[in-house]
């Protein structure tokens, strides 16, 4: 007996309005020096599957509208909120000041493995460069600290691949826990 799938390969019925108006998960994400524009694109298209509240792209990070960062956002520039900040660290305190724990992501030792982390609602998180990852003036200036446990040679993920395994984390967490803004 064979069955049949429908792949959903279309995007919401909601009109723009529609969806802007939709509750965001009380997620921010700020970015540290990305290199690649690409993976800043990828990482709107993460934040729009996770319909997070904001991307913070800081210091030479692009931000939109960029012609690569268009390319692999694939329209999502245009639907996920961003605010650029020239200096990571005064996002970082900026975000602070709202009452958001800013968490980075980062393999440093002593950092919590992101399953054994009980995120904060709001949140946000901090992820950085793809070579030399978040800089240390500005996890001097974050809440907390988790990583990724790698197992490979290489002790790190592509940054996009990384923020998507933590942001859905956060979100299953959100959800089994019910925990409360």
């Amino acid at each position: 007996m064979e069955t049949q799938f429908t792949i959903r390969s279309f995007d919401s019925p909601l009109s723009f309005e529609e969806y802007q108006a939709l509750p965001k998960n009380p997620v921010q994400v700020i970015l540290d020096n990305l290199r690649s524009a690409y993976n800043v694109g990828s990482i709107f298209r993460t934040a729009d599957a996770g319909c997070i509240e904001k991307v913070i792209p800081c210091g030479y990070t692009a931000s939109p509208p960029h012609k690569k960062l268009i390319k692999t956002a694939v329209g999502t520039d245009r639907f996920v909120a961003s605010q650029y900040f020239k200096d990571t660290s005064e996002a970082v305190c900026a975000v602070r000041a709202q009452g958001v724990p800013v968490i980075a992501l980062e393999t440093v030792e002593g950092a919590c493995p992101y399953t054994d982390f009980v995120f904060p609602k709001p949140v946000c998180l901090v992820v950085g460069n793809e070579a030399l990852g978040v800089s240390p003036e500005v996890l001097a200036v974050c809440d907390t600290i988790v990583s990724i446990p790698l197992r490979g040679f290489k002790n790190s993920l592509n940054v996009v691949c990384a923020f998507a395994v933590v942001l859905f984390e956060i979100l299953r967490q959100w959800q089994h826990t019910g925990a409360k803004e």
